[in-house]
């Protein structure tokens, strides 16, 4: 008889008469992989949580969530934390805020009681290099993608050095590159297949789920619209909104968004000349660790650049000296004088001041004489309804918050924009949209684009020119077309390789 590692019956969700969940059932089998997909606001995230037992508490919850035998809405305290510690992993989506800015990245892998030495070993497990030297750093030493890969750590690293019976991953791929992206994947299916653990993946990205699950589960409005096999879900998907989820996929299978550009050496608005950049190395006195080695990298005017490679390669790095908010150890940096830069980060919410309605956070940059009608303005340009320009971050979602960023770094009428992973936080809906948002600002007001970003479907709709980058240094540049249909550099070959497509895993 299959062994029900959860089951989830009638849950309700009730947020003072929205309903995030409306009467879901679900069961996941030991050893089984459940890709849990759908839009922002589905509703996903809520039954991920109810799973974890830890349900907003400000909502009204009914149904059962059984794990392992305890119901985790309903059981005691000492049951629902017993489960959490021994039975339960957790992956969150934003790493940035689920680590503790206050403790050492090792710290936290083995906050659950496990040994430094499993949770090194764990941190190894899970793709990060030099894991010895990294279990002492804090967690704002580290990218975005390193962020993510402690946070995996943490969640495989029981106090028993046993993989927990399910693991509920909340986007855990999202920041991070293809390459360990693919390493992840691989991580999971191994741990399914050495300890018969479970795995709730909740994903935006259709492409990660056919790479890895038994069973896709579509998700809308609350309640589940589609479930079965991965193959049959994506082969032949049954429901109106599941095929609308696969249309608007980016694909590194899709066409190419934009023609092949060479850089005009006329029209610069970017320059960057033998960029080194030397970071302390934590508890090593006078040592430093080289980030950058000496990168060239130009932008023209009304170009798109897309800078891709690994977690930790320096693409962000370098795209902080661009914007000016970093010195360089060596180099040099050109821009125009009659305007500077303007970045647009990868967690848009984050960076948008939480107190501020967004229509003064624009205003900000104008001039007061043109305040009123520059920010309605501003707001149309990006697809947002003026009406919002009262709304605070926290009323928004988050394809809202990041039009709302893109609009406040138009306001200053910049001749680059830089962008950083803008589109990895987001479902493939949202994403294609604020992509062809930007190749339309591009097009329409010759704003040149520098875009950071792991996700090689992305930098294959927008971008002319690509640049590939490893261990700090720039090893193939040159137009997309030429790059993605003829790569030279073997580094580049792999991430073409690991690239995920909908082609389920046999």
């Amino acid at each position: 008889m299959t062994h029900i590692v959860a089951r989830v019956s009638g849950l309700v969700v009730d947020f003072g008469g929205r309903r995030a969940v409306d009467g879901v059932d679900l069961e996941i089998t030991a050893g089984e992989i459940v890709a849990l997909v759908g839009e922002s606001g589905s509703g996903k995230t809520v039954l991920g949580s109810c799973l974890l037992g830890l349900p907003a508490p400000h909502a009204s919850v009914g149904g059962t969530v059984e794990v392992d035998g305890v119901d985790m809405l309903t059981g005691s305290r000492a049951q629902r934390h017993r489960v959490r510690r021994h039975r339960l992993g957790a992956v969150f989506q934003d790493p940035l805020t689920s680590l503790d800015p206050t403790m050492r990245a090792g710290a936290q892998v083995c906050e659950r009681g496990a040994t430094p030495e499993r949770g090194v070993a764990a941190l190894e497990e899970c793709g990060v290099p030099e894991p010895g030297e990294r279990f002492h750093y804090w967690p704002h030493q580290l990218s975005g993608g390193l962020r993510q890969r402690v946070s995996i750590a943490g969640a495989i690293a029981t106090p028993t050095g046993e993989a927990p019976a399910l693991i509920v991953a909340d986007e855990p791929t999202t920041a991070l590159d293809v390459s360990v992206q693919a390493r992840v994947v691989a991580l999971f299916a191994r741990l399914r297949a050495e300890h018969g653990c479970s795995v709730l993946l909740i994903t935006h990205d259709l492409g990660v789920a056919a790479q890895i699950a038994d069973r896709i589960v579509v998700m809308s409005d609350g309640q589940i619209r589609e479930q079965g096999p991965a193959a049959a879900v994506l082969g032949a998907p049954k429901h109106p909104y599941t095929r609308r989820l696969l249309a608007s996929r980016l694909d590194i299978a899709g066409p190419f968004g934009v023609p092949d550009a060479s850089f005009d050496t006329a029209n610069e608005v970017l320059g960057m000349s033998g960029i080194v950049q030397d970071f302390p190395v934590p508890h090593r006195r006078r040592q430093t660790r080289r980030v950058l080695h000496g990168v060239d990298l130009s932008l023209a005017e009304g170009e798109s650049v897309a800078l891709v490679g690994e977690s930790g390669s320096g693409k962000s790095t370098l795209l902080r000296i661009a914007a000016g908010l970093q010195t360089p150890s060596a180099g040099s940096v050109r821009v125009p004088a009659d305007t500077r830069p303007q970045l647009i980060f990868q967690d848009a919410r984050a960076s948008l001041t939480p107190w501020m309605p967004i229509g003064r956070q624009i205003a900000e940059r104008l001039p007061r004489a043109e305040r009123g009608h520059r920010v309605a303005e501003l707001l149309r340009r990006v697809g947002l309804d003026p009406e919002l320009a009262g709304a605070r971050p926290g009323r928004l979602s988050g394809g809202q918050c990041q039009r709302a960023a893109i609009a406040r770094a138009l306001a200053s009428s910049p001749r680059v924009l830089l962008c950083d992973e803008p589109v990895s936080a987001l479902d493939a809906t949202l994403a294609a949209q604020v992509v062809d948002l930007l190749d339309e600002l591009r097009r329409t007001t010759g704003v040149a684009l520098l875009l950071v970003t792991h996700d090689l479907a992305v930098a294959k709709r927008i971008a002319g020119r690509v640049a590939v980058m490893t261990e700090g240094r720039i090893v193939e540049e040159g137009g997309v077309r030429e790059v993605f249909d003829a790569p030279r550099h073997d580094y580049t070959r792999s991430l073409l390789a690991a690239s995920p497509s909908l082609e389920v895993a046999s």
